[in-house]
């Protein structure tokens, strides 16, 4: 046995708190996600988010002191399991959606539908198992961003439709009912009928997160989603530029008065780097997003680059995510998909029982 005494356990958790956020570290121990198991020298932790890069950084900074504390390199035994975060009071239709995120922008334009396709993917290759709604009756492009433009909804029962699987995310959409030539001439309250239907008659597996790319604005479908559905929370999408962001503003304003959670704020197109020379120009600005948050005291979520890759590869129903072949444009999204399930842990409480450190495999 290394140490004699209770004492040295609490050593070590003293150690991880000059290392972990003290929201993180003090949910952890809360909820008894966190544990030291003194005489194998190992660290016990199950993590109600996906974070590999998070958590390959925190056994590198602790790596010395915890050799320094154990007389031996420390192991680790991670496990995860998202649990569901709480919600405004709307009624939970399907009990195997866990989590849902409104990517939200207050104009269109600033590439809400790219980030969407990219942040669920992302999500999902750290780890989560993930769904993706499209919300845009009037426009809808995840099919052809997924490469699934041709692909037509089914149903094996009658009743519920089947999900459409793509990349390694599942998702639906209107455009996988509709013929692409068809326009939705529908007034709001339809258009908005035509929405639950979508999400509430899927057959969903289980998710961790349903991602929910929103049209622009701050119209019939976002009141509808945020009134009638079980939102967890919602992400704001901006440009650097002032009038994207007086346009954000109204969709944060939006989220609050009809008591949304806001997890924070994306910068999408924040700096172009030439494919030929590498030279980088801030073309619609710089900080502005950051500002944007700061105002509302949110938090700033992460600053996307503009490529022309990104583009590209979701014309050719390949996301750049999916595709992995260029790092500088995979990881950012990584890190930012890192950042909203960090976040939504931080900021919100769960509603079904909390995870188990028996659940470790």
């Amino acid at each position: 046995m290394l140490f004699q005494n209770k004492t040295n356990q609490q050593q070590v958790l003293d150690c991880l708190t000059q290392f972990i956020e003290p929201e993180i570290f003090n949910k952890l121990q809360q909820q008894s996600l966190l544990t030291v198991n003194v005489d194998a020298a190992e660290i016990v932790i199950c993590l109600p988010f996906h974070a590999p890069a998070w958590l390959t950084n925190l056994k590198a900074k602790t790596e010395q002191p915890l050799t320094e504390l154990f007389k031996q390199s420390p192991a680790w035994k991670v496990s995860y399991k998202v649990p569901s975060f709480e919600h405004k009071k709307a009624p939970k239709q399907n009990a195997n959606i866990k989590n849902i995120i409104a990517v939200s922008s207050g104009k269109g334009g600033v590439g809400k539908s790219t980030v969407s396709v990219n942040l669920a993917l992302a999500l999902a290759k750290n780890g989560a198992k993930i769904g993706l709604l499209d919300a845009d009756i009037y426009g809808p492009s995840v099919p052809m961003m997924l490469g699934e433009k041709a692909t037509k909804s089914t149903s094996s029962d009658g009743k519920l439709l089947q999900a459409i699987s793509a990349h390694g995310i599942v998702c639906n959409s209107i455009g996988f009912l509709i013929e692409d030539k068809d326009a939705m001439v529908w007034r709001g309250p339809m258009a908005s009928k035509a929405l639950q239907q979508v999400l509430n008659e899927t057959d969903w597996p289980e998710l961790d997160y349903l991602v929910v790319d929103m049209p622009p604005g701050t119209g019939d479908i976002q009141l509808t989603m945020s009134q009638n559905v079980a939102l967890t929370s919602a992400v704001i999408v901006t440009t650097p530029q002032d009038v994207a962001l007086i346009d954000a503003k109204k969709g944060v304003t939006m989220f609050n008065k009809v008591d949304v959670h806001v997890t924070g704020l994306i910068e999408n197109m924040s700096i172009y780097s030439c494919v030929k020379c590498g030279h980088q120009e801030a073309i619609f600005g710089t900080g502005g997003g950051k500002k944007l948050a700061e105002e509302f005291n949110l938090p700033f979520l992460g600053a996307l680059p503009l490529h022309i890759q990104y583009r590209e590869n979701t014309d050719q129903g390949y996301p750049t995510v999916a595709k992995n072949e260029q790092s500088e444009l995979v990881a950012p999204y990584l890190a930012l998909a890192e950042s909203v399930a960090i976040n939504l842990f931080k900021d919100l409480q769960p509603t079904i029982e909390q995870i188990k450190i028996t659940e470790l495999k």
